[in-house]
């Protein structure tokens, strides 16, 4: 009977477990409607920018802006976007992996001499870094409890003013691109300076006519810094979406294995019981014909 009650009480177990999975899968169900709206109406405007200011400063020799000088990359920021909670599979340890191959492969040189930096958007990525001793920047777990472009253009500015004050020479992303709630794309993409994009190196032949008030120079230099604080809200987005996605799947494939799981156990439990009668009824039988006799 000892066995019974130890099956009874696993039961309860996995039947708890598994209602609390469910839970969780319809919350970021519904948070990841809201996420993937904020993406989507994003993603037109953020290209849109992009092909503007590669129409525009493609044909434009002298534009004086820091965030397109090219310099050699002794000093590098990796931005790593990750979330702040778990139970999301592994959607946190796959960006980690995906920035330290990119420090490992590309910037291999510049970690061993101590000149790359690293900022987390995501306690997850703090955490991790943070307790291997990496050169890890500031604070910014909090932006996720009020996402907004105010909150990521803090983060972006201070990135910027590094850059134009060379403390770093180039900026990189790491980050999840949504693709699906079931799809999430690794991303990592150079932030600063700004690259040179095949559409905008061959934009001489295709010129758009704009009308541009007040100067081409000025309309370039001020849509600069927005693009470049777009595309990182933009990556944000993307993640914040990519979560969501990840942690609905990663649930509702946990509340499939308790059903599984709840399954095997309810056919042990049944054979056990059954077992444990048939014993009873053979003592029953057992003493019955020993009196008997």
């Amino acid at each position: 009977m000892a066995n019974l009650k130890e099956v009874r009480n696993r039961i309860a177990s996995v039947q708890s477990t598994q209602q609390i999975t469910k839970a969780m899968k319809m919350v970021s169900a519904a948070k990841l409607k809201r996420a993937t709206n904020a993406i989507v109406q994003l993603r037109p405007y953020a290209t849109k920018l992009k092909e503007i200011l590669g129409n525009l400063s493609a044909s434009l020799e002298g534009t004086s802006s820091p965030f397109i000088e090219e310099r050699e990359p002794n000093k590098v920021l990796i931005v790593v976007i990750s979330s702040n909670r778990g139970l999301a599979g592994a959607f946190n340890m796959n960006v980690i992996k995906t920035a330290n191959n990119l420090i490992a492969t590309k910037y291999s040189e510049q970690f061993k001499k101590g000149n790359v930096s690293i900022v987390s958007i995501g306690k997850k990525t703090q955490d991790f870094y943070e307790k291997r001793n990496y050169k890890v920047i500031g604070n910014n777990n909090d932006v996720y409890s009020a996402l907004t472009f105010e909150n990521v253009t803090k983060i972006t500015e201070s990135i910027m003013k590094g850059f134009e004050d060379g403390e770093f020479d180039r900026v990189e992303l790491v980050y999840n691109k949504f693709k699906n709630a079931a799809v999430q794309i690794l991303t990592s993409e150079q932030l600063l300076p700004l690259p040179k994009t095949e559409e905008t190196a061959n934009v001489k032949t295709n010129n758009v006519d704009y009308i541009l008030e007040p100067s081409q120079e000025e309309i370039v230099e001020q849509l600069i810094p927005k693009s470049i604080k777009i595309q990182l809200y933009k990556a944000v987005l993307d993640s914040h979406a990519s979560e969501h996605g990840a942690r609905m799947t990663s649930m509702d494939k946990a509340t499939e294995n308790a059903g599984d799981l709840l399954k095997s156990l309810k056919l042990a439990y049944n054979q056990a019981r059954q077992a444990a009668i048939t014993t009873e009824l053979t003592e029953i039988v057992s003493g019955a014909a020993a009196l008997n006799g």
